[in-house]
């Protein structure tokens, strides 16, 4: 199967998956579903009240800078390679989209990847949306349902992980997080080779204490914003 059409067709890139991590996959044994989806559950409804009180502000910055939805839906790549609509709230432009290609000769992202650090597509609101995380937040809407994990790899979309090597799509045998390694490491100063393995270590030791130790790096590397745009 080649990796420029690994899309299955069922809705999902789950035949490729299966086939580039025979003899590399570990079971989740079942207290470790059991209690991460516990942790998600609470986690995810403790930030949505947290989120409430903050809703309105967060609506109108939005609307009052620019026309459009509030939301950013986007499908995303999830675990085994299922596909999900991932949501945000919106940071860009309405027409973002359509000027990706026109702005790709100013991408400074490696690999499957496209990062602007001063993209001209992000509004003023959307930077601080952004630097603050808050941009995220309605990803625990995709926790609540299953399709995310407080922590685990951040999903990508389809026409980047088309472009995965085989080692590289091993990520995708976690549940997608909000927060990870990358996350915690430097984020887009990081190449996208070194995200990729840091993913892939997290998919090799992915334990609740394991994963505690990320959660205990993440809000410090909220606070200090280091990589993010």
């Amino acid at each position: 199967m080649s990796r420029g059409n690994i899309y299955d067709g069922r809705g999902g890139y789950e035949a490729y998956i299966a086939e580039v991590s025979a003899g590399y996959d570990r079971p989740e044994g079942w207290w470790y579903r059991f209690a991460k989806r516990t942790v998600d559950l609470i986690a995810a409804l403790f930030g949505l009240l947290l989120l409430i009180p903050l809703l309105p502000f967060i609506i109108a910055m939005i609307k009052l800078e620019t026309s459009g939805p509030v939301l950013f839906n986007q499908v995303r790549v999830g675990k085994r390679g299922r596909l999900f609509c991932c949501h945000k709230f919106r940071s860009m432009s309405v027409d973002a989209e359509a000027r990706k290609d026109e702005l790709a000769h100013l991408n400074e992202a490696t690999g499957a990847a496209f990062k602007i650090k001063n993209d001209p597509r992000v509004t003023r609101v959307g930077r601080f949306l952004r630097r603050s995380s808050l941009d995220e937040f309605p990803q625990l809407w995709n926790v609540l349902r299953g399709e995310m994990s407080i922590v685990g790899p951040r999903p990508q979309i389809p026409d980047e992980v088309a472009e995965y090597t085989p080692q590289q799509a091993l990520r995708l045998l976690a549940t997608p997080g909000l927060t990870c390694l990358w996350q915690v490491s430097g984020r887009s100063h990081l190449d996208f080779a070194e995200w990729m393995a840091l993913d892939q270590e997290y998919v090799r030791k992915r334990g609740l204490r394991y994963e505690l130790g990320i959660l205990l790096r993440t809000l410090p590397a909220v606070i200090e914003r280091k990589g993010a745009y």
